[in-house]
């Protein structure tokens, strides 16, 4: 017996706690300068473009890797955030720079992800921030489990079939992306323009 694939659903509904002009303090691993992974982002860019408004495509300059949040700027003491970034170098020296690689692409009701190999060193980076964040607030925000490190490179707009997406990831056969990961950024994240959009509020280097 076979079991249909999950549909496509709109990414873009507002989760608890967001709306126009909320600004939210969070840790993500990003790509500048990172050629390869844009190089691959735009494969997929290019292949989705046929669907037109059903997929938001992701802009070099907007891709991440999801790490781990704070908080709302506003609900959360600014002091503790530059606190946090000071136990987040003392815990990230620790861990050297490494090499990913980024792909291929897996297709989740609300977004085409690619999927981040080995996962080891980019889950050791969230566990040191995550050590940072608790020896600042005393607790941590968000649960450990459930974290799958991924780069989106386009968020699903509308609801809909999988197939036609599916075949197209199918046909795509895109060679993976290299990336060098040297540096987790804190960044100050919005949704107001149907994208994530950030302003960086702290560079921390690896080790």
């Amino acid at each position: 017996m076979s079991t249909q694939p999950e549909p496509m659903r709109n990414h873009w509904w507002w989760r608890p706690g967001w709306s126009i002009g909320r600004r939210f303090y969070t840790w993500h691993l990003t790509f500048e300068g990172q050629d390869d992974v844009h190089r691959l982002a735009a494969q997929y860019r290019s292949a989705l473009a046929p669907l037109g408004d059903a997929f938001t495509p992701i802009p070099d300059r907007w891709l991440h890797l999801t790490m781990q949040g704070i908080g709302f700027v506003g609900a959360t003491k600014e002091q503790d955030v530059h606190d946090i970034v000071d136990a987040a170098q003392t815990q990230l020296a620790s861990i050297p720079s490494f090499d990913v690689q980024i792909g291929p692409a897996v297709l989740d009701p609300e977004a085409v992800l690619l999927h981040v190999h080995p996962d080891s060193p980019v889950r050791a980076v969230r566990n040191a921030i995550r050590d940072a964040i608790g020896d600042v607030l005393g607790q941590v925000p968000e649960r450990a489990e459930g974290f799958t490190p991924h780069v989106s490179v386009a968020y699903s707009a509308s609801d809909g079939p999988t197939e036609p997406i599916a075949q197209i990831l199918t046909n795509l056969g895109a060679t993976p992306a290299r990336a060098l990961i040297s540096s987790a950024e804190l960044i100050v994240i919005h949704r107001d323009n149907q994208m994530y959009e950030w302003e960086t509020f702290a560079n921390v280097p690896l080790g």
